[in-house]
């Protein structure tokens, strides 16, 4: 019992030591763990960053929390959560941070991890605030930003009036993005905020975009009533259940942490990201009596599509695409511009008690037009019509080490000539063995005819549709210093998808020992196989053959800290895909950074060099960068060369930071980079990003 108060002790003085590096840590391993399932260049995690720098900044009190917030945090497991709540219950309030240590599933590492984001308080927060103590209390952000273009691309081109007026090869605007932001904020209980963004190649203040920027979104939030626990106007983002039905914004996928195979729903939060389709417009309200609540919320926002009008109707319409990509940079994406009615309306119902938790929700979703895409095989059962309703149920229990959780969803198409109804539902549960060893079971069943538009299920594909899996993951401590994450997943599509002509199956595998002797010093390596089938690139005939698709990534991963100023880290990774039909390809990439971060000189950097070399865009891969705050960067490697960018950040004046960040791409194989529009001619492409962030 010494030795672990003396050891705790240790962690407590280096973790206050370095504890802004333990905060950019955590946030960049969890933008990695969502870069990686979603395999994109362009996300936006703005939400989910606030999310753990408001926890930074206002540790969660451990006196006061009801487990919530500690499901917001994204660190803990359910079992972990439900073990702080019983050991409050009975022993009373904490009176010391060390007291954690006497929690049965949390041990050192977990108690590391959490350290910045939590404290011990016996004040409570007051529910009742003046206009005075909102306005005094309260916090002052405006962001501004601008990313040029610097090499010139195929879209850019200056042409003719007539030309630019009759093609879609060319951008109305110019090449750079500009973003703006000011937001007011009191605690978690008000938020004020307006965002504004310009994509490359839209115009600004011209043309399609009269008012200046393409993209506003606005918000104001209220939180922390007795009755009306929260409720918002304007932007928002609503969770519900396990994401089946409705779920507008990202979640985890399979990570190395089994802990992200659930979901922690937060019912309702501000919508403060550029992201212009996952999010909803109008108003909301969540109300609450002791251990009941309902979240109603409304919605109606105006969506790109691509409208056809049909002869044998007078003025009559049918919207063949939606457009999700939020750009109007060509004639034909400003044709698309605004040009269907979203409606959105829908109650949950909650109840929780003693670790309990039972939801019941009813979604309707319309279109003031008729949405009948083109039908293909694999897309017969997706939606048509103009109207849609979704039902669910969800549920969380902690059975003292277990538990269990899960949701089944409904949905109806009144459109169709019977009413057409598809299911899906999720079934799981984390065990916490021992404090040292926790297992988490996941079974999903994806209907091919199930049908909702915000959903973020557990799924392996896409979309929460047409799948069935079963996930096992596991978390071991091996020693003080070693330890174990890995998981397993069997999954089948029982219907064909894009570029799959044939049901199919697959599964994916992911072991990960890591050694981690003290704060100063890591090492994991990681190995992930992933087969799933797809159509054969080499065949003769009318019907596509199916072939396995087999990949194997093979990653070493370093992190050293010189001191407290400089980390050192150096990854390499390896990838082979292997297809009957193309034989087998490579690549690797090697990355080394530099990280300098003092605590009292008002500026610090970050540096990266890479080399990659892969046979093809089919193995390139994926690598997360630090950028400027809510700005970023997750790039893909492909083809050969090298890489390399730097990153300063500047405070002054104690209210502003400054970020500059330079990073460019050199190929050695290439003479040209990309094509159409967004073809740059030479061997280089260069990215250059400069915010200013005012801070009252």
């Amino acid at each position: 019992m010494v030795k672990k108060c003396y050891f705790l002790l240790l962690i407590l003085c280096a973790s206050y030591q370095s504890i802004a590096q333990v905060k950019s840590e955590v946030i960049q391993q969890r933008i990695e763990f969502i870069s990686e399932q979603l395999q994109s260049e362009d996300i936006d995690l703005t939400n989910y960053i606030e999310q753990l720098n408001y926890f930074y900044d206002h540790p969660i009190n451990l006196n006061a929390t009801t487990g919530e917030d500690l499901e917001e945090l994204g660190l803990l497991t359910s079992v972990q959560i439900n073990d702080l709540i019983l050991h409050r219950k009975l022993f009373g309030k904490f009176i010391s941070i060390y007291e954690l240590q006497g929690l049965k599933y949390w041990e050192l590492t977990t108690i590391q991890l959490v350290l910045p984001f939590i404290q011990i308080d016996d004040k409570f927060d007051n529910l009742h605030i003046t206009l005075k103590e909102a306005l005094k209390g309260g916090k002052y952000e405006m962001f501004l930003r601008y990313q040029p273009m610097v090499e010139q691309k195929g879209g850019y081109v200056k042409v003719s009036d007539s030309i630019m007026a009759n093609s879609n090869n060319y951008y109305k605007g110019n090449g750079d993005r500009y973003y703006t932001r000011f937001r007011y904020t009191y605690k978690t209980n008000i938020s004020v905020g307006v965002t504004a963004e310009k994509d490359a190649g839209e115009q600004f203040f011209a043309g399609a975009q009269k008012n200046g920027f393409d993209f506003y979104s606005a918000h104001a939030f209220f939180k922390g009533g007795k009755y009306l626990r929260s409720a918002v106007i304007g932007d928002y983002q609503v969770q519900v259940g396990q994401g089946l039905n409705v779920w507008s914004s990202y979640a985890f996928g399979k990570t190395s942490d089994i802990a992200t195979m659930k979901r922690s729903a937060i019912p309702l939060r501000p919508y403060t990201s550029v992201d212009e389709a996952r999010f909803l417009r109008g108003i909301a309200f969540d109300f609450g009596v002791k251990s009941f609540s309902l979240l109603a919320f409304a919605s109606s926002k105006m969506v790109d599509a691509s409208s056809i009008a049909d002869s044998t109707y007078e003025d009559l319409e049918f919207i063949s695409t939606i457009d999700l990509s939020g750009l109007h940079r060509t004639n034909r994406e400003i044709d698309k511009m605004n040009s269907l009615r979203e409606n959105i309306a829908g109650l949950n119902l909650k109840y929780a008690k003693s670790g309990l938790k039972l939801g019941l929700a009813g979604v309707y979703q319309g279109y003031d037009k008729p949405y009948e895409k083109s039908v293909q095989l694999y897309n017969q059962f997706d939606f048509r019509g103009k109207q849609n309703f979704s039902f669910s149920g969800d549920y969380s229990y902690n059975i003292k080490n277990i538990n269990i959780f899960g949701e089944v969803s409904k949905v109806w198409n009144a459109d169709l000539s019977q009413f057409k109804s598809g299911w899906a539902m999720v079934h799981g549960a984390m065990i916490a063995l021992d404090p040292r060893a926790s297992i988490g079971i996941l079974y999903r069943d994806y209907q091919k005819d199930y049908q909702t538009f915000y959903n973020a299920g557990f799924s392996e594909g896409s979309n929460t549709q047409n799948e069935k899996g079963l996930y096992t993951g596991i978390k071991l401590k091996l020693a003080s210093a070693w330890s174990l994450n890995g998981y397993v997943d069997v999954f089948q599509f029982p219907w064909m998808k894009y570029g799959v002509d044939a049901p199919s199956r697959g599964h994916e595998f992911l072991l990960q020992p890591s050694y981690k002797p003290n704060k100063i010093f890591e090492i994991y390596v990681r190995f992930r196989q992933q087969l799933r089938e797809k159509n054969s690139r080499d065949y003769l005939g009318n019907v596509t053959p199916l072939e396995d698709v087999l990949q194997r990534n093979y990653r070493i991963n370093l992190s050293y800290v010189i001191n407290e100023s400089f980390t050192f880290k150096s990854r390499i990774e390896f990838v082979t895909v292997h297809r009957n039909s193309t034989g087998q390809k490579r690549g690797m990439l090697i990355t080394q950074d530099l990280l300098y971060k003092p605590k009292s000189f008002p500026l610090d950097f970050s540096l990266r060099y890479a080399l990659f070399d892969t046979d093809d865009y089919d193995t390139r891969l994926y690598s997360f960068e630090n950028n400027a705050l809510y700005a970023f960067a997750v790039p893909a490697y492909y083809y050969q060369g090298s890489r390399a960018y730097v990153l300063i950040r500047y405070s002054f004046l104690r209210h502003c930071d400054l970020w500059v960040r330079y990073g460019v791409f050199l190929y050695n194989n290439r003479t040209s980079i990309s094509s159409g529009a967004e073809g740059i001619i030479g061997s280089r492409k260069t990215d250059l990003i400069v915010q200013l962030r005012i801070s009252l």
